[in-house]
């Protein structure tokens, strides 16, 4: 194996260690992650909440046994991936070893390593961003349709990963048009290319069509939810944020797209990154939807500071180079992940609430980082309901109803006993509610918003009422979540149950 392979390798291996020693044991997953694994156990060509290919990878997940340490794999692959794409890219770009080493590196110390600590789409979007990047580059130095049709595969996986991809093929298309790659539009590859993604995402589309589009009623709701807290100078802030080690090594990459002329043929990547962020920034994006944008920018900023270092005194400036985004990654590892215990984050948590990283999604500060607090309590609540199922001689008619889709995937993830499970009218698991079998009982998972008022309203229904337990992590984002045991039921459970999901249906319509 050539040198080059064995430092490529030496990145990979180091990548894969930092996903796992970069959390905590303390940690449970996080509420997204429960959500994703059990779609896996409901395969259909599309969610309410994102495209189908996390459910297949969680299909074999789960056919694997779903341990924790299989769960973290995954995204680590999809980084390890994008690693590898930054490396076939510089060599695209006829950069050599110090260049390899800068982009590879720069890429590993990013932003992107705390996206691949959680299973979620994320790592996906941005390894197919990077993927897309990459197969444009070889059409644009060879000029052999064939990657135009590798692009449509990263386009169509891409949509069929996460929709924030389009964003990345709708800031692409006019940056298409201002430079001299347009003729692309006369080649009948293109067309043909296109016709492609769109019959591989099909069955996504007509999913989609027979459910009335709940993704674009999920948009409306995150964007009335959610991004209307995002304020368009933070997202600017984020940018420089998520990249601080590698920030000089992406102004090297405007200046060399904008100056540099082996690289005149390349500036539509400019272009592309100018428009799609201004697209994010207008539409108030969260700050990590333009992630995917950076990876190849940073093998275009490696490849011209290696041409730039390569003569006289300059080249000694090398090692400082790599040694200076070593330094300045320091603080990412310092802040950006969960290698802390929770109460020692909350002890000394100013230099979060600095970072603006203790700013959750309704728009407020709080104790410690969202994503954080969202990995945490889990394990105990799936314990507290599991002994509250125990406690019901009647199980095979119970019904385990919670209020969000982390409560019931984090259920139905730990419980021991694998005929638990528990259901939500949220997200996707509005669908998964088994009403052949008629409820007598009822174990509630209340939110500490609705828990006091629970037990008034609900036990006249019910011969026997009572609380079995609780969260009792107070640094938890599910904090003060209650369970209650209602047990023979006085109503028909089913038909209110079948009331509710068409309630929450039409919302979504």
């Amino acid at each position: 194996m050539k040198k080059n392979n064995w430092i490529l390798f030496g990145f990979i291996i180091i990548k894969f260690i930092l996903q796992y020693v970069l959390v905590n044991p303390v940690y449970d997953l996080q509420r997204d992650e429960y959500l994703h694994l059990d779609q896996g156990n409901h395969l259909a060509w599309g969610y309410i909440s994102v495209p189908p290919v996390t459910s297949w990878l969680s299909f074999a997940i789960n056919l694997l046994g779903g341990s924790v340490t299989l769960v973290r794999f995954v995204p680590a692959l999809f980084g390890a991936l994008t690693i590898l794409l930054v490396w076939k890219i510089v060599e695209g770009l006829k950069g050599n070893l110090f260049a390899l080493i800068l982009g590879s590196l720069s890429v590993l110390v990013s932003a992107i390593l705390r996206v691949n600590i959680l299973y979620q789409p994320n790592s996906l979007d941005v390894f197919f961003w990077c993927l897309f990047y990459f197969t444009f580059l070889k059409y644009i130095n060879t000029s052999n349709s064939k990657w135009l049709y590798a692009m449509a595969l990263a386009i169509a996986f891409g949509i069929l990963s996460k929709y924030n991809i389009l964003f990345l093929f709708i800031g692409f298309l006019p940056a298409i048009l201002l430079s001299e790659h347009r003729k692309v539009f006369g080649n009948k590859h293109f067309y043909i290319s296109i016709g492609i993604t769109l019959i591989i995402i099909l069955p996504n589309i007509i999913w989609q069509w027979r459910n009335n589009f709940p993704t674009i009623n999920q948009l409306h709701e995150l964007q009335s939810t959610q991004l209307v807290n995002v304020r368009r100078i933070d997202f600017v802030k984020d940018q420089f944020l998520y990249f601080i080690s590698s920030f000089f090594v992406i102004i090297a990459a405007f200046v060399s797209l904008l100056f540099y002329s082996p690289f005149k043929k390349y500036r539509i990547f400019l272009w592309s990154y100018i428009f799609t962020l201004s697209l994010f920034i207008y539409l108030k994006g969260k700050s990590y939807y333009a992630i995917g944008l950076y990876p190849v920018l940073i093998a275009f900023g490696a490849v011209y500071l290696e041409a730039l270092l390569a003569k006289g005194w300059r080249i000694y400036l090398r090692q400082l180079t790599i040694l200076l985004v070593l330094v300045l990654s320091a603080p990412i590892f310092l802040v950006g992940f969960p290698t802390k215990t929770p109460a020692q984050i909350y002890a000394n948590n100013k230099i979060y609430k600095d970072l603006g990283l203790l700013r959750w999604e309704d728009g407020k500060d709080h104790a410690i980082p969202q994503d954080f607090a969202d990995m945490l309590g889990w394990h105990e609540l799936a314990d507290k309901v599991e002994k509250a199922y125990d406690s019901i001689p009647d199980k095979a008619h119970t019904l385990i109803l919670c209020d969000n889709y982390g409560q019931a995937g984090a259920i139905n993830y730990y419980a021991k006993d694998k005929s638990i499970k528990a259901v939500s009218f949220n997200a996707d698991y509005i669908n998964w509610f088994d009403l052949k079998k008629q409820y007598a009982n009822l174990i509630r998972v209340k939110e500490s918003d609705g828990a006091l008022d629970e037990m008034k309203v609900s036990a006249p229904f019910f011969d026997t009422a009572f609380i079995s337990g609780s969260i009792t992590d107070s640094l938890a984002r599910e904090y003060g979540t209650t369970v209650f045991v209602f047990i023979k039921a006085k109503v028909d459970i089913n038909k209110r149950i079948q009331k509710e999901i068409e309630a929450h249906k039409h919302k979504l319509e």
